[in-house]
């Protein structure tokens, strides 16, 4: 299967600004890419590339006074599977966890474990171990909270959420994200792109989706509480402890939001 991917978020600024941006594919599909998804701006700027400390692609620029836009753009090849699912996958104890592991079990900006752990606890603390323990904390965020884009929020917490019972797909998997870390299982937030390949026609445009990653049988897996079942085409672009970590676009300065687009079509195979 190969996908289009892309996307275009237009900003108004009334002044050169500094700004990140994190809108490129990871690393870890790199291999699949047909067609680079490059950055590129409108009006042309310098970009300055890096990776942050957990491996996420980073563009940094300045942003000229007036219309700036970013716009990318490439081709995946893609299995076209359903994300893979292990029952059977072990919940490990502790002290056998991979070192680089054990900062997806600590409390972050938008995942306060500290005042979630005695529900976490309350909730799941009878589920079996393991990959049912992960899923069912999904299905009672799926259950619990109400998806809506009018209810979206940049400053809203897993805690929040949690009392509030309302948000977007980020605020979903804080809340997951959340109650894995207090039941001792790493997780990670992930951004993306998650296709509507093989799903009914969408309700709304394509926008960038939130799922995550957790450590289960001796690697990573996808669960994704806001959809709540397998898709195909989850294309990563980012992880980190939650959103704090990896925004779409950091900017240093007062802005205006004016165009957003994005975009996976599944395309035809190449004629021979």
């Amino acid at each position: 299967m190969r996908i289009r991917l892309g996307c275009e978020l237009s900003y108004d600024f009334p002044q050169p600004t500094p700004l990140v941006a994190i809108l490129t594919v990871h690393y870890s599909h790199f291999a699949s890419l047909e067609t680079p998804d490059h950055l590129v701006t409108t009006p042309a700027v310098p970009i300055e590339n890096y990776r942050d400390s957990f491996g996420n692609w980073c563009s940094r620029l300045v942003a000229p006074a007036g219309r700036f836009t970013l716009r990318t753009d490439g081709m995946i090849r893609d299995d076209g599977n359903f994300d893979p699912v292990r029952t059977d996958a072990i919940q490990h104890p502790v002290e056998d966890l991979p070192t680089d592991s054990l900062t997806f079990l600590l409390s972050s900006r938008y995942c306060e474990t500290d005042l979630l752990t005695e529900e976490a606890w309350r909730l799941f603390g009878d589920t079996p171990p393991g990959w049912p323990r992960v899923q069912a904390i999904c299905d009672y965020v799926h259950r619990h909270v109400t998806f809506g884009y009018e209810y979206s929020s940049p400053t809203r917490t897993a805690a929040q959420t949690f009392a509030e019972g309302r948000g977007v797909c980020r605020d979903f998997t804080h809340l997951a994200v959340s109650f894995c870390r207090c039941m001792n299982i790493p997780t990670r937030y992930c951004t993306g792109y998650v296709s509507d390949i093989g799903q009914p026609p969408p309700e709304s445009p394509n926008d960038f989706a939130a799922w995550m990653e957790v450590y289960l049988g001796d690697q990573w897996w996808v669960f994704d509480p806001r959809n709540n079942a397998p898709r195909i085409g989850r294309i990563l672009v980012a992880r980190g402890r939650d959103a704090a970590d990896v925004p779409l676009t950091l900017t240093f300065g007062e802005n205006t939001l004016v165009g957003f687009r994005v975009w996976t079509d599944e395309q035809a195979a190449p004629a021979l």
